[in-house]
């Protein structure tokens, strides 16, 4: 005669196993949220530091006008032209965007830099709004309407800024909105920097 067993222990049992995976996963991804969270991402690190900047071209923006005359787009090759530059990634949709606009302008105003700026997938119109509403500070704003330009610059998110030098190489990343008191801590001091090391300054 066969033994009959009751196999509901042995359910219970790989049931339990099942829900294993699925708790560490959850204690793991709150570890990694409470991280970011605590975390300053402006000291996110880049491995673009002191490398030349991405071989990009960013196409204009479609429509947009700078003293009645199409804006241009740019490329990599565009800047480290002697001079130091300035590159920000932004988007109408990005609040911090907003907040940080007016250090934009006051940035453009620093003698011997140019400030370039990336559209970040955004649709034409919504780009011409924002830069009509908060004014063009940027000698030239380019598309980035895939991301693709982003990835390769190594962007986190918007907005993001980076000090390119008079020799096409990124000197400083600045991660998040730029507020009074890191333009005049940080990004000044980059380009002041990357100013002195240009090869015109020696």
């Amino acid at each position: 005669m066969t033994e009959i067993h009751d196999p509901s222990g042995n359910r219970k049992r790989g049931a339990g196993l099942q829900v294993v995976p699925f708790l560490i996963f959850i204690c793991m991804a709150g570890l990694f949220g409470f991280a970011l969270m605590t975390s300053d991402p402006s000291k996110l690190p880049s491995a673009l530091i002191g490398r030349p900047v991405p071989v990009t071209t960013f196409a204009p923006v479609e429509g947009l006008l700078a003293a009645g005359t199409p804006a241009p787009g740019f490329a990599s090759s565009d800047l480290g032209k002697g001079g130091v530059s300035v590159v920000n990634f932004w988007a109408a949709w990005c609040a911090p965007c907003v907040q940080e606009h007016p250090m934009l302008v006051e940035l453009s105003k620093v003698s011997g830099i140019k400030v370039y700026g990336v559209n970040y997938k955004d649709q034409p119109d919504a780009a011409r709004r924002f830069l009509g509403r908060f004014g063009n500070p940027f000698s030239a704003v380019g598309a980035d309407t895939s991301g693709r330009g982003a990835i390769e610059w190594g962007v986190y998110g918007m907005p993001e800024t980076f000090v390119v030098d008079g020799q096409g190489k990124i000197a400083y990343k600045h991660v998040g909105p730029i507020t009074q008191d890191s333009l005049e801590k940080k990004l000044i001091p980059a380009i002041e920097a990357a100013k002195r090391s240009s090869p015109e300054a020696k």
